[in-house]
């Protein structure tokens, strides 16, 4: 059994994994790891992988420290099973690269793009021979929707959760429909320019915003929620093979 570990910005996912397989998942505090212990207590762990993409607490590397298992720190230097274009990796946050990684594990041989709707949106890029060529990144739903309050004298603060008409017929749906049709119109435009180069272009979809899609736009896959750590385990595999 392996031990994946994927700290976020917001939260950080423990996830069990027998070979390929993902077992359980379990989300807890990115800065304690307070699930950890329970967590290490439901399998015989042998090795494992830890990514952050926030500097780690006193707290969080105490509990890392202590697992009687050998951890593989996921770090820019960190040899991946494809090759990385992008010119400045040292600055590339590791859920992005393990994302690309968990794709092509799902789908292997072809060109990709993998959007992951979350705190941000990101947009990544690998073509068919495994070059990854980098991809953008966009403020997520969440950020978007606070931003247009806290950065303004009077819009409210708006949920997510509500009517989404074509065009607003308040200020509430007013706000509401401009960030979320703001957001499909921006993945869908993302996806018809990468067309353009990539033909034969498949999209991956995942993160924990969810949005309603045209129908029209083909060959999208909606990634399980596991395509990080998928990705993980997949660049744990490759070192203790490399290594060994």
């Amino acid at each position: 059994m392996k031990l994946i570990i994927d700290i976020g910005n917001t939260v950080a996912k423990l996830v069990a994994f027998d070979g390929d397989k993902p077992v359980e998942e379990v989300k807890t505090s990115g800065a304690t790891l307070e699930a950890l212990p329970v967590f290490l207590q439901k399998y015989s762990f042998e090795r494992g992988i830890v990514s952050t993409v926030r500097d780690l607490t006193s707290e969080a590397e105490a509990q890392l420290a202590s697992l009687p298992f050998p951890m593989l720190h996921f770090t820019p230097e960190t040899p991946v099973p494809i090759t990385n274009r992008y010119r400045t990796p040292k600055t590339l946050g590791s859920d992005r690269l393990a994302a690309v990684v968990g794709a092509t594990t799902l789908v292997p041989g072809k060109d990709l793009l993998i959007i992951d709707a979350g705190t941000c949106i990101t947009y990544e890029v690998i073509d068919a021979r495994g070059n990854y060529w980098g991809g953008n990144i966009a403020p997520g739903m969440q950020m978007r929707l606070t931003s247009l309050h806290e950065y303004t004298a009077r819009l409210p603060m708006v949920s997510a959760e509500g009517n989404v008409p074509g065009m607003g017929y308040d200020t509430e749906t007013a706000i509401r429909s401009g960030v979320l049709r703001g957001m499909k119109y921006e993945i869908e435009g993302y996806i018809r320019s990468m067309r353009h180069k990539f033909p034969e272009l498949v999209v991956f979809l995942t993160g924990g915003d969810k949005i309603n899609f045209d129908v029209r736009v083909k060959n999208i896959v909606m990634a399980d929620e596991y395509i990080v750590p998928r990705g993980l385990n997949k660049i744990l595999d490759y070192n203790i093979t490399d290594n060994s």
